[in-house]
C-alpha cells in the first residue's frame, strides 16, 4: 500500500496573508518536501521556496481565478506532474488567488482521479486586522469560513487584546472547523500533514503530538502549543453505525483523524484505515498485519480529550458478534476503493 499525499487547499481574500503562511510553511517544513500549484508564480518569494520537492505550476491568469480557468482535467492535469508514484514530495498545497471559490476548489480536488493524491482539507486565512471591514465588502466571506476545516487568523499582532479576542469570538461563531490564531502566518505543518517518516509508512503508524512540533529557524516563539492531539485506543471492535455517528457530529476544532479501525465481524474482519479531514471522511480496507486494534488520533485547536475520548468509548460494539448490516452500507459511501 502507498501512502497518498495530502493535497491542501489554501484560501482567503487579498492581502489575508495566504502567500506569507505558504512562505512560513515551505521555510519551516521540518524536513517535509512540499510542492506547490499557485495562480501567480510572481506573488512568491522564491528564496523561501527551500524544499526538496518540486513548484508547479505557474499560472497567470487574466482573471486569476483558478477555479474558473480549469476543470477537474485539468487539475488533474497539474497535479500528475507533482504526484506520481515515487513523487519525491509529502505534501502538495494549492494556493487560490484572493478571488476563488473555495468551494469549486474543493471539487476540483475531490474529484480528481489521481490515485496518489488524497484531499487534505480547505485552509481560509482571514485578516485579524481587516476582518470587519472584509466581511463587510464581502458577505460570503461567512460561507468561505464555514466551509473551511481550518481557519488560521492571521495578523493579531496587529491589533489589540480586547479587538484580537472579538475577531476570534465573531470567527469561530461562524466556523464549523477548527480556529487558529497566529503571527504573520506562522502554523506549523504538523497541522496539515504528517511527518515523512509518518507518511513513509503508508499509515501504519499513528500521529503523535511530536509531530505537530515547529522548529522556527528564528528562534520565535513555538506555536506548537495551540495544537492539541487525542489519543484513542481500543481492543474490542467498534460499530460502524455509532462510528459514523461520531463522524458526522463533528466535534468543533477537530481538524484530522487518522488511524486503523477494527469493525469486527460488521467490516469483515479486516483493517479500515481512517483519513478524515473536517467533514470528509474516507476508508481504505486493508488486511491486518500484527495485532487488531482501534489506534486513532484527532489533532486540532481546543479540544476537550475527555469529551472525545467518552464518545469514542460509546462507539465500542456492545454485541460485537452481530452484523451491523446498515452500519457498513452507510460506510460504504466512505470507502475509498
Amino acid at each position: 500500500m502507498t501512502a497518498r499525499i495530502p493535497v491542501v487547499v489554501l484560501a482567503g481574500y487579498l492581502g489575508s496573508g495566504k502567500t506569507t503562511l505558504l512562505n512560513h510553511l515551505l521555510s519551516n517544513n521540518d524536513g517535509r518536501r512540499i510542492g506547490v500549484l499557485v495562480n501567480d508564480f510572481g506573488s512568491i518569494n522564491i528564496d523561501a521556496m527551500n524544499v526538496a520537492g518540486q513548484v508547479d505550476v505557474a499560472m497567470s491568469l487574466e482573471n486569476g481565478c483558478l477555479c474558473c480557468a480549469v476543470d477537474s482535467d485539468g487539475v488533474d492535469r497539474m497535479l500528475e506532474r507533482l504526484a506520481h508514484p515515487g513523487a519525491p514530495l509529502d505534501a502538495i498545497v494549492i494556493e487560490a488567488s484572493g478571488i476563488a471559490e473555495p468551494r469549486q476548489l474543493v471539487r476540483l480536488v475531490l474529484s480528481s482521479q489521481n490515485p496518489n493524491i488524497e484531499f487534505g482539507g480547505l485552509v481560509e486565512v482571514v485578516d485579524a486586522a481587516e476582518f470587519d471591514d472584509t466581511r463587510a465588502r464581502h458577505p460570503e466571506l461567512d460561507d468561505h469560513v464555514r466551509l473551511a476545516d481550518l481557519v488560521v487568523v492571521n495578523k493579531v499582532d496587529r491589533v489589540g487584546e480586547a479587538d484580537r479576542e472579538g475577531v476570534i469570538t465573531s470567527v469561530r461563531e461562524i466556523a464549523d472547523g477548527a480556529v487558529l490564531a497566529v503571527e504573520r502566518g506562522r502554523i506549523s505543518p504538523g497541522i496539515l500533514f504528517e511527518a515523512p517518516e509518518v507518511r513513509e509508512s503508508a499509515g501504519a503508524r499513528q500521529l503523535s503530538f511530536a509531530d505537530l512540533e515547529e522548529h522556527d529557524d528564528d528562534h520565535d516563539q513555538h506555536m506548537h502549543a495551540a495544537y492539541e492531539s487525542v489519543e484513542f485506543t481500543a481492543e474490542e471492535p467498534l460499530n460502524p453505525s455509532a462510528f459514523l455517528r461520531f463522524l458526522n457530529e463533528r466535534s468543533r476544532g477537530v481538524y484530522r483523524i487518522k488511524g486503523p479501525i477494527d469493525f469486527g465481524p460488521s467490516g469483515d474482519e479486516k483493517r479500515f484505515m481512517l483519513h478524515a479531514v473536517g467533514v470528509y471522511a474516507a476508508f481504505e480496507k486493508t488486511r491486518w498485519k500484527g495485532e487488531r486494534a482501534t489506534n486513532l488520533v484527532l489533532i486540532g485547536t481546543d479540544l476537550d480529550g475527555e469529551a472525545l475520548t467518552a464518545r469514542l468509548k460509546s462507539c465500542v460494539d456492545p454485541d460485537p458478534n452481530t452484523i451491523d448490516q446498515m452500519g457498513m452500507l452507510n460506510l460504504a459511501r466512505h470507502l475509498d476503493t
